[in-house]
């Protein structure tokens, strides 16, 4: 199963719109959104495919996005969840919350997914493997990740 993974899209809708296109070319079966979404337009963006959601610190009205993604058919995590998927246990945060990423980190997912930085990353902890997409928003390079969750591979994609 292919996992496509976004974060800190703020009010990028274009560049949000390309990036889940090259996801789904890619191959990507489910998406995981890391915060930072900003606005209900990008909730709709997202929604080619199944989509989970966490909020992040800049989405100030999460009434309105949680509405939004029940609409589209979407998962709400809130600030943070764990979602089971292909026999793999991936919990997702934004990562601004520092008691969170222990909580969930305390679960000994197989995958953590976070966002916030801006920057990507693909590290080990403990048997769980963090990875952060990089963002669409205020990052020297625009990247998503794409992740194969049978062969354990990461892929960090370029978003013009």
């Amino acid at each position: 199963m292919l996992v496509g993974i976004l974060s800190d899209t703020h009010d990028k809708l274009k560049r949000t719109t390309r990036a889940v296109a090259l996801l789904c070319d890619a191959g990507a079966e489910v998406l995981f959104h890391c915060g930072d979404i900003t606005q209900p337009d990008i909730v709709w963006a997202c929604a080619d495919l199944p989509c989970h959601f966490v909020f992040g610190n800049n989405d100030y009205d999460v009434e309105e996005l949680r509405t939004t993604m029940k609409a589209a058919g979407a998962s709400c995590l809130d600030w943070g969840g764990q979602v089971t998927l292909h026999g793999k246990r991936i919990a997702v945060l934004h990562g601004d919350r520092q008691a969170e990423f222990r909580r969930l980190l305390r679960e000994r997912p197989d995958y953590l997914l976070q966002g916030h930085t801006h920057e990507p990353q693909d590290e080990h902890f403990e048997g769980t493997r963090i990875i952060n997409p990089g963002a669409l928003h205020r990052a020297a390079e625009h990247t998503v990740a794409l992740l194969d969750l049978e062969a354990d591979e990461l892929r960090f994609l370029s978003v013009e």
